[in-house]
């Protein structure tokens, strides 16, 4: 088995819950995001700035996945030092609409949902 298949234990070959898996992770939305607000090509150094609090670590993992789903293009230039470009292929792009629906869901409901969540701790 592929290791970027993300096995559910209760649904260990659906094929939803892998992609969601992919698009769930800490850090996807941001770099995502972060792709899409550029027109042009971003290197490593832009997406880490854009990004502070994801580690090199993370940052890498993260863009590896990106390009192995087809969302991201990484171009390297024959240069010294190698320069390393990443910029969103058309399947990342398609993705930008709905990733801005759900930003704005999360946006219009932020403050009722931390309401709900005080009252909730303190119910129980």
């Amino acid at each position: 088995m592929n290791k970027d298949f993300i096995k559910d234990p209760f649904f260990p070959e659906c094929p939803i819950r892998n992609v969601l898996a992919r698009i769930g992770g800490k850090w996807t939305l941001a770099v995502i995001y972060t792709l899409g607000g550029s027109e042009t090509p971003l290197r490593f150094k832009d997406i880490e700035r854009a990004n502070p609090d994801c580690s090199q670590k993370m940052l890498t993992q993260t863009l590896r996945g990106l390009e192995a789903d087809g969302l991201i293009c990484r171009t390297v230039y024959p240069e010294m030092p190698p320069r390393v470009e990443y910029a969103l292929t058309e399947r990342g792009r398609s993705f930008l609409p709905v990733m801005r629906q759900l930003l704005d869901w999360a946006y219009h409901n932020l403050h009722d949902i931390i309401s709900d969540r005080e009252k909730y701790h303190e119910q129980n």
